[in-house]
């Protein structure tokens, strides 16, 4: 194996070239980074189903997820220095190697920035977003207009929409990306705050799936930013995440009041894009004729209009 080969890490060196001290030696802040490091990419390796990525599963699979060889293949990275990763080993990496890992692992925008932290290295590309919504998955929104179809995961990060669902409660492609979440929104954006039928039992029941959600996630960065986001910006969260509920049965029938088109009924529905709990597929079909009416309408508006 070429150890100068710009996608592949480096050996640790010290000053002046010289080799670093031996794995093992290295000051704790270091350690401790990248045994932090380490435990990160066992979880989102083991996150991953292989069906979300086109890899068969097999018969005799006993990982969780996925394995370290698939995320190498995937990252087009080599097995052993993945693994040393995986390891806590003293390696630096690259960060074009960070960069496929990333992309192998599905991370988001703000695990991506998670792992170069960890890894001590600066993103090339820090707006770049790992959703892992396939071209496959996008078209599958496309074809639900003119029914609303968003692709969001257990964050409440929209990761992907199609037009109608881009309309519906305000024009999200004019939002930056970081804002693009429906706690977010929901708490703080004055026009989808006035889409929505029943505001203060959306939020409650979006909190406390966040909240039931959240068990699983409490450590990580992410999730612990959004809180504090949203705590800082809205009195109403403040109050009913003090109240610590957790899920509590709702209709799936959804009432919206749109500027221009009406008031619009829709049934929500929820499809999980693996065979295990993730980035979830949510579209909205019309109750009534009135309702497929105005969605049809509403998909047909030109964009420049959509976005008054």
């Amino acid at each position: 194996m070429t150890l100068d080969h710009p996608f592949l890490p480096q050996p640790a060196t010290g000053p002046g070239g010289a080799a670093a001290p031996p794995y093992g030696t290295a000051p704790r802040d270091d350690a401790a980074r990248r045994a932090e490091l380490a435990a990160f990419l066992r979880s989102r390796r083991e996150r991953i189903t292989p069906e979300q990525v086109g890899l068969p599963r097999g018969a005799r699979r006993r990982t969780p997820g996925l394995r370290r060889e698939e995320v190498a293949h995937l990252g087009a990275v080599g097995v052993t220095w993945y693994t040393w990763l995986e390891q806590a080993r003293d390696i630096h990496v690259s960060p074009q190697v960070l960069d496929a890992v990333a992309r192998a692992l599905l991370l988001d925008r703000a695990e991506r920035s998670h792992l170069f932290a960890l890894a001590g290295a600066v993103d090339p590309m820090p707006g770049r977003e790992c959703t892992g919504v396939t071209r496959e998955l996008r078209q599958i929104l496309e074809q639900l207009t003119p029914f609303p179809a968003v692709v969001q995961n257990s964050r409440f990060d929209i990761l992907a929409y199609n037009r109608t669902y881009g309309r519906l409660l305000c024009d999200l492609d004019a939002l930056p990306e970081e804002d693009r979440n429906c706690m977010w929104l929901a708490f703080t954006h004055p026009e989808w705050r006035a889409g929505v039928g029943d505001l203060e039992a959306t939020m409650r029941v979006m909190a406390a799936k966040f909240r039931a959600s959240m068990a699983e996630h409490v450590a990580e960065p992410a999730w612990k930013a959004l809180v504090a986001r949203l705590t800082e910006a809205s009195p109403e969260f403040r109050e009913i995440w003090a109240q610590h509920e957790v899920i509590r049965p709702v209709s799936s029938v959804k009432l919206f009041r749109h500027p221009r088109v009406g008031a619009l009924e829709l049934t929500a529905t929820s499809l999980w894009t693996g065979p295990n709990p993730g980035p979830k597929l949510l579209s909205y079909t019309p109750v009534d004729e009135t309702s497929r009416e105005r969605l049809e309408q509403l998909a047909a508006e030109p964009a420049a209009l959509a976005a008054v």
